[in-house]
């Protein structure tokens, strides 16, 4: 339950004929990670199938490109598992070609309508800007002889005084239209010396040049009336595409959903081309493989080959530790909590997995910070109404919502009210015993944590480690001495002999550990040891006062509720339960939201980073289906 189960390697031998059918065999069972091994690499050197996985990769890219267009729905179960042969596979790939090519051809023509309606968006765009001439727009765009007409607009603040100083020079200005702050304008003049001067005055004014498009070649209501007909046309073309595809879908769906199946039982054959050797007719396959599988994968075996095997297994070696995969199959209650400690990491092969501390102490800091029957009940509820969103995190929700409900009746509290009698405490009535009880609770949970970190040093070998390093043995001692002395001046007997005189070696012992494990000069040596020590203990005593804020947050709850009752009493009946309802509302929301982090971050950095390495290799296992 706490550790990841136990693994082996597995060495799989058969002839290379029946290759195909032990992957699919092992792909069954959902319980083999094919890994490669470089020692088999000079005494077999081939990689059985290669021209099998070549044509599988071309097929599934196919695939993925026409289901793009021909969506197929959800997976059916597979039913009969049988083994996919070359020629099959290739008869699907050829298949599969044409068929994109078919659709291949739909999708140009797709782009092809939606480049022209961008273009017949664009232009109707522009037309806006000639909308209130009444004129044909091709005889604007020729090149007169002896005038020069120039199209554009200008801030409407600056059209008188452009048009008083056209006029000076000779020129024409004719406001056709006004538009926000701005006035669309022609001038018209003479050819002549004066162009340039002319562009000065305009650049002066902010005048912006309006280029006319060669397609507006019309007056400007013809011209959208035949751009209204372009986009009717565009809309014919791309309905009769679609009913091209309707039709392909309904004449290729069944051939297509059968090279669907075919693909995922090519699959296992397919993704093992990295821990598969062979020479000659004899071939290997090797990977890891739970222990409590290695029964059942012998029996499949046994059932599925048409040739004899021979099954290789042994323990993981020392120098493998970092390759061994971790797998920890957690459903039901834990499906949700092992996703998020995944999160962090995935637990190092042999060290305990978190997931179960995780969910019983992020359950108990939530219910005790968000301690309140009615809004336990309301996340209850909610979580329900939303489970097909939230799917395995339902789960999640009910337990946090059950135990904010359960701490509710420890506080009394319903909707932020004390009307029923605690079966505990109220926070608010004694702060400092809630942030007592905050600190005994850290100090539990730093203790249980320290043990599983001396426990995974132990379990690989690194009994230094688990004795003196950071959160090791005598790590442990300094801080419980250091507590335990810190109790008796709490309760007026002072900081005890034992406890200093424990607090002292352990220091020493400490500093003596980290001055050998530090390579570097004897100076720097001495200054990085005192400082790792010192940060040891600080260390220790800052994640304790961590915990404080899980008394904090309770006690915020409540006073959350009496600002909001503060706020409801100052208001007339109607306002007063207005503001109940969506204060507490807002409670939920926010604080619940603030809680989660918190107790996440609680479970994170005071807990995980002081025992869990998090940076081992999840379990893949060969499994058919996939994403196509």
């Amino acid at each position: 339950m706490f550790k990841p189960l136990p693994m082996k390697y597995v060495v799989v031998q058969v002839l290379t004929e029946d290759l195909p059918r032990a992957t699919l065999a092992l792909a069954e069972l959902e319980g083999f990670n094919p890994s490669r091994r470089e020692g088999y690499g000079e005494a077999m050197p081939l990689v059985p199938g290669e021209a099998y996985r070549e044509l599988f990769r071309q097929a599934e890219s196919r695939l993925e490109k026409i289901l793009n267009h021909i969506p197929l729905g959800e997976q059916e179960p597979i039913g009969e598992v049988r083994e996919v042969t070359l020629e099959e596979l290739e008869e699907t790939n050829r298949w599969l070609g044409r068929l994109w090519e078919r659709c291949s051809a739909g999708e140009q023509a797709q782009h092809d309508l939606e480049e022209e309606e961008r273009m017949v968006a664009q232009l109707e765009e522009a037309l806006d800007n000639f909308a209130d001439l009444d004129i044909d727009l091709g005889r604007l765009q020729r090149d007169k002889l002896f005038l020069d007409t120039r199209i554009g607009i200008l801030p409407r603040g600056n059209l008188e005084q452009l048009r008083g100083a056209l006029e000076l020079a000779g020129y024409l200005l004719f406001s056709y239209m006004q538009h926000d702050e701005n006035a669309h304008v022609i001038v018209a003049g003479p050819k002549g010396d004066a162009d340039g001067e002319l562009g000065e005055i305009l650049d002066t004014a902010g005048f912006r040049h309006l280029p006319i498009p060669p397609e507006l070649h019309d007056e400007p209501d013809d011209v959208r009336r035949e751009l209204g007909e372009r986009r009717d046309r565009i809309v014919g073309h791309r309905d009769k595409l679609a009913q091209e595809l309707a039709t392909c879908a309904d004449e290729v769906g069944e051939r297509l959903r059968l090279a669907r199946l075919q693909l995922l039982l090519a699959r296992p054959y397919a993704e093992v081309d990295q821990a598969v050797h062979g020479y000659g007719s004899l071939s290997v396959l090797t990977g890891w493989m739970p222990e409590r599988e290695l029964p059942r994968a012998r029996q499949a075996l046994t059932e599925k080959l048409t040739f004899p095997f021979h099954l290789e297994i042994r323990d993981p070696l020392p120098e493998e530790e970092r390759e061994v995969p971790s797998y920890s199959p957690r459903g039901g209650l834990l499906k949700s909590f092992s996703i998020l400690v995944s999160q962090y990491g995935v637990p190092r092969y042999g060290e305990i997995d978190p997931t179960p501390i995780f969910a019983v102490s992020f359950i108990a800091m939530f219910g005790m910070m968000f301690g309140d029957i009615g809004h336990g009940l309301a996340i209850v509820a909610a979580a329900l109404f939303a489970r097909k969103l939230l799917k395995s995190f339902t789960v999640f929700a009910v337990l946090a919502g059950c135990s904010a409900t359960l701490f509710g009746f420890f506080y009394g509290s319903i909707f932020g009210y004390h009307i029923l009698h605690a079966w505990w405490i109220e926070p608010l009535s004694d702060p400092l015993y809630m942030l007592s009880v905050a600190l005994v609770w850290g100090v539990g949970f730093l203790l249980v944590i320290s043990l599983l970190a001396i426990y995974n040093r132990i379990s690989r070998k690194a009994y230094s480690e688990a004795i003196f390093d950071t959160n090791g043995v005598v790590s442990l001692l300094l801080y419980l001495s250091i507590m335990g002395g810190l109790y008796g001046v709490y309760r007026g007997a002072g900081f005890s002999t034992a406890a200093a005189i424990s607090a002292i070696i352990c220091l020493l012992a400490l500093l003596s550990y980290k001055l050998i494990e530090t390579e570097a000069p004897p100076a720097e040596r001495m200054m990085v040891a005192l400082i790792e020590t010192f940060e040891t203990l600080t260390g220790y005593v800052s994640n304790t006062l961590s915990f404080l804020r899980v008394a904090a947050f309770s006690l915020n709850h409540v006073a959350l509720a009496i600002a909001v009752f503060t706020l409801a009493e100052m208001m007339d009946t109607m306002g007063h339960w207005i503001m109940v309802i969506c204060g507490n509302i807002f409670i939920l929301v926010l604080e619940g939201a603030i809680v989660t982090i918190q107790a996440l971050r609680l479970e994170y950095y005071e807990g995980f980073s002081r025992f869990y390495s998090g940076d081992g290799r999840k379990f893949k296992p060969l499994r058919l289906g996939g994403k196509v």
